[in-house]
């Protein structure tokens, strides 16, 4: 659940088919993307095509035992969780393990972690592999939890994804503004993604962000934790509204979030949430990154495709 009353996970979850049936396009297109997938970190062809092949018979099994929403025990052995080597960032963590299912997070930072609660992302592992946000500054208080410097500053180009982005997404009613906090590769693909889907749910498609906007924390005019109304993939992407101050941020854990101002375009907000939700990128499993796909690969993966009921 987002924001009671405006979405549910039913409505997630048709939302979710619905941009993977949008995003298909024929096979050859499928097996392109379906080999794009993989990347992740740096691998060798033949890594690659072994992948592949364990995704397709994983997929098989699926077929075959008619788990094809939540996939069970074997989705998460596919994505398997990993520790982190010696001589890496944050070693001895774990990475990997989260699901699509399990993106949504709530309004406090440090939520949106698959079996973890409570506020804060210090120490925390990586389910989804992506570093949570850093929004940088300095915290007194019980604002002090936002403001960790564990994960560098914002600008930190060692970020799985990149540094920090934003983007801009207006709505046509002029009166409410959101923005899109994450890695620069996020952003980008949300960009693409929110302005297919939500054109025709209030979002001024004329005034949305062309690309990400780097993310200064010197600069109070960005996106500040305390406007953010939804994290999403163990607080590493946020949604937040303009002029919107919630000062549970700031108060004990558990205090009543400050209700969203009454004008908020709620058709707008509900079609970015189900969008951010389905469509945010995922890692699937402790795979290397393959940066620039080989022509060759993709071609085998195309007839390796044709054997794969997808």
């Amino acid at each position: 659940m987002f924001i009671p009353f405006i979405s549910s996970r039913t409505t997630a979850r048709n939302e979710r088919r619905r941009l993977e049936r949008r995003k298909g396009g024929g096979a050859a297109a499928r097996a392109a993307q379906a080999a794009l997938d993989l990347q992740v970190y740096s691998t060798s062809t033949f890594e690659v095509i072994l992948q592949f092949l364990f995704r397709c018979r994983t997929h098989l099994i699926y077929k075959h035992v008619g788990d094809t929403e939540n996939r069970g025990g074997i989705w998460k052995w596919w994505r398997p969780v990993t520790t982190i080597s010696a001589g890496n960032l944050f070693a001895g963590r774990s990475q990997g393990g989260g699901t699509r299912n399990q993106v949504y997070g709530t309004s406090a930072y440090g939520s949106g972690y698959p079996g973890v609660s409570g506020r804060g992302v210090d120490n925390r592992n990586f389910p989804f592999y992506f570093w949570p946000l850093a929004w940088g500054g300095v915290g007194f208080g019980g604002a002090s939890y936002l403001h960790t410097n564990q994960y560098g500053h914002p600008n930190n180009s060692s970020r799985p994804g990149g540094a920090m982005t934003y983007a801009t997404f207006p709505s046509t009613s002029g009166n409410t503004t959101f923005f899109v906090v994450s890695d620069n590769t996020t952003v980008a693909s949300l960009i693409t993604d929110i302005k297919s889907n939500c054109s025709s749910s209030d979002l001024n498609t004329d005034k949305v962000s062309s690309a990400p906007i780097a993310y200064k924390e010197s600069d109070s005019t960005m996106p500040q934790p305390e406007s953010t109304i939804q994290y999403y993939r163990a607080s590493s992407v946020s949604l937040t509204l303009d002029g919107y101050n919630n000062s549970a941020a700031f108060e004990a854990e558990g205090t009543k979030d400050t209700p969203l101002p009454s004008s908020v375009d709620t058709t707008l907000l509900n079609c970015l949430n189900l969008t951010i939700g389905a469509a945010t990128p995922l890692i699937d499993g402790a795979l290397p990154r393959w940066d620039v796909p080989n022509v060759g690969v993709i071609a085998m993966i195309f007839v390796l495709y044709h054997l794969c009921p997808f």
